[in-house]
């Protein structure tokens, strides 16, 4: 076990941030330490807005490090509502450092947006292992942390307040061999080191190797779409993703004239006038939501049902 840095014994200080307000950038919505190097952060967009990604980078601050971050710059854009999976890109059993390196699972590895390349000379930022700090940084300024820059907490991050939620004591890791999903209540990042990290207040834990909700993420943020401004068509469907079995609503400042939900092979599967979608009798997975408005308009949404 690495020894745990005492607080006052290091001095470390991201730069003073305003304060982010609820639902208006980026933040982590969820993290894998998996077996062998599964490894994956998830991004979310909680806004209103695409999102040009070139800005944003993720960060891995190695064993209590407080400078000199392995760095992968992301890149593309991102939809309102909607997330991106980044994670470790090994495909071969490679030698590293002083140990031997297991490959990525391929069902993980398929469900990753971006992935740096494999190669731990030339970016090892998803090589995290359950207690080195990972940042969201948008132009250097962090915007969401996981754990705490500058601390090493031994193993993991854990349930034990006693210890500062580190393993000193031996409580049940929460930051190794875990699926952390952020909490729906959740809308901003940490943007602030904290003075002790608890995963348990932000993070619901699922078991080693789950790596179904990668791809979604469910958030009281209200998402509105806005599809061709030129016909002021503005609508609202919200919540989305949404649990199985709760309701979607959407608002249109036009009338809304019939709405149509198809599954992922073009059936239709439900249709209607009202402009709540009871997801009752769906099954979980993915729908294209078409609606037709009074001006005899037409709006096309993904849904996803979790």
């Amino acid at each position: 076990m690495r020894k745990i840095l005492p607080l006052i014994l290091f001095a470390f200080a991201f730069q003073m941030n305003a304060q982010i307000t609820d639902c208006s950038d980026l933040f982590i919505s969820e993290y894998i330490e998996g077996p062998a190097n599964n490894n994956a952060i998830e991004i979310y967009n909680p806004t209103n807005s695409v999102i040009d990604l070139s800005d944003y980078t993720v960060n891995r601050y190695s064993n209590g490090a407080t400078s000199n971050p392995e760095v992968f710059p992301l890149s593309g854009t991102i939809n309102p509502g909607s997330t991106i999976s980044l994670g470790n890109g090994q495909l071969d059993s490679i030698w590293v450092s002083t140990y031997w390196s297991l490959p990525v699972d391929p069902l993980f590895y398929s469900l990753l947006d971006l992935s740096c390349s494999g190669d731990y000379d030339v970016n090892s930022t998803f090589y995290f292992n359950g207690d080195d700090a990972m940042t969201l940084e948008k132009s250097g300024t962090p915007i969401d942390i996981f754990g705490k820059v500058g601390q090493d907490p031994g193993s993991a991050w854990t349930d034990d307040a006693s210890a500062g939620f580190t393993d000193a004591n031996g409580g049940t890791w929460w930051s190794k061999r875990q699926t952390l999903v952020r909490k729906a209540s959740v809308k901003r990042g940490v943007n602030t080191n904290p003075l002790v990290f608890n995963p348990t207040l932000e993070y619901d834990s699922l078991p080693d190797a789950t790596y179904s909700n990668l791809g979604s993420h469910t958030c009281d943020c209200i998402v509105s779409s806005t599809m061709d401004l030129t016909n002021k068509a503005s609508y609202v469907m919200y919540p989305n993703p949404v649990n199985k079995g709760g309701v979607v609503m959407i608002n249109s400042k036009i009338e809304i004239k019939n709405i149509e939900i198809y599954d992922v092979l073009g059936r239709k599967v439900l249709e209607g006038r009202l402009n709540k979608i009871q997801t009752s009798k769906l099954l979980e997975g993915k729908y294209v939501v078409r609606i037709e408005l009074s001006n005899d308009q037409e709006i096309e949404n993904k849904l996803i049902i979790n």
